[in-house]
């Protein structure tokens, strides 16, 4: 049987160093040191932030957030509907891409920042296989 993840670090204060880009754990060392690259470890206070999960859930995430909230509403706008698209396709995509890229890095540091306060490590991974409900 599987139990649900507690949350064993402060929720509010993980998530948001998270987003920030910041070890969750001290909020001082940096998360990322690349674009999308997660440290091995902080710098400053040595915690293992290889051992937090991302995966495609921040990308997910993204997409989720920017087509609900940017693509969905902009579809009520006739002027999407009755410009030309040589001009309107540009105008509309580039902005669209480089909002993704912008909050792909922020959603992923929340994400290992979650991952974080609730306990969750790599190592866990065997509890979402087809093999754990038997």
């Amino acid at each position: 049987m599987l139990a649900m993840a507690e949350i064993v670090h402060p929720l509010r204060r993980s998530l948001f160093r998270g987003l920030a880009g910041r070890c969750p754990s001290c909020g001082q060392g940096k998360l990322f040191w690349k674009y999308l690259k997660v440290n091995g470890r902080c710098e400053v206070c040595d915690t293992d932030l290889a051992r937090y999960p991302a995966d495609d859930g921040p990308a997910y995430l993204t997409i989720l957030l920017v087509g609900h909230l940017v693509v969905a509403p902009m579809l009520f706008f006739p002027i999407v509907w009755r410009s030309n698209p040589a001009y309107s396709l540009p105008l509309i995509l580039i902005p669209l891409a480089a909002l993704t890229l912008a909050l792909l890095p922020r959603i992923k540091g929340g994400w290992i920042g979650l991952m974080y306060a609730m306990g969750v490590k790599d190592t866990d991974a065997h509890l979402h296989t087809a093999d754990a409900a038997d």
